[in-house]
């Protein structure tokens, strides 16, 4: 069998995670924007990562806050964080990235993280060029319901690649079991931050590197794709 695309997962896999102290400080402003100035610092951690609509809903009921209009604000503000670190070189691609240049297949993006914060990074990583098809998340508190391990992003993805037989990249297990949902296989890839995870959905093959890629039957290769350790997709712009 021959893969018909191949999706990969944004943070953690083709960029740097950001800092769980960046998306706090994210938080807050998000607090603020909307006029709360003190709020309780358990509430501030609850929103900060891994939300789910019901810890909206009950950190907005604390302060008489609109859960549609809260949430509104703490994407933004953790997309402009997330893009500010970029900028200061605190979220930079993974040099491994090259990679990607050697599959001769269909490649597209399946994340948990804004929408704004995955076109922001495409440009400014000049890595559009390598994918057709990009998913984040929108800012609403619906959003949530969607983000993996539902394979509803992923799902959209297939749908824009016309693929049946895919292969889904992640670093957590939220990924394997969005691809198991979707009915694709999946590729965990263990990054340094990712060393000790045990998982409890097993991936159909498990990665060190994206290079690794090559060695998995069924990613078609290009003939004239860049050897391991050659130029980055962006080193000649």
């Amino acid at each position: 069998m021959e893969y018909d695309a191949i999706i990969f997962d944004n943070d953690g896999v083709l960029v740097e995670p950001v800092t769980l102290d960046l998306l706090t400080a994210a938080a807050r402003d998000a607090f603020a924007a909307v006029g709360v100035e003190d709020p309780d610092p358990e509430h501030v951690d609850a929103i900060s990562y891994g939300v789910s609509p019901e810890t909206v809903e009950t950190v907005c009921r604390a302060y008489d806050l609109d859960p549609d209009d809260f949430w509104t604000a703490r994407d933004r503000t953790a997309s402009e964080a997330q893009i500010q670190s970029m900028r200061r070189g605190e979220k930079d691609t993974y040099a491994d990235v090259d990679a990607l240049a050697a599959i001769d297949a269909p490649r597209g993006i399946v994340s948990t993280n804004q929408q704004a914060t995955i076109d922001s990074i495409l440009e400014y990583h000049d890595l559009g060029a390598l994918f057709e098809t990009a998913y984040g998340r929108e800012p609403t508190v619906e959003s949530l319901r969607r983000k993996k391990p539902a394979p509803y992003y992923l799902e959209r993805a297939l749908d824009d690649l016309d693929a049946e037989a895919a292969l889904f990249i992640g670093d957590s297990e939220s990924d394997v079991e969005a691809a198991h949902r979707a009915g694709v296989d999946s590729a965990f890839i263990r990054r340094e931050h990712r060393a000790e995870t045990v998982l409890g959905t097993e991936p159909t093959y498990e990665l060190d590197s994206l290079w690794d890629l090559r060695d998995v039957g069924g990613v078609p290769l290009a003939p004239d794709g860049p050897a391991r350790g050659g130029l980055s997709v962006d080193e000649d712009a």
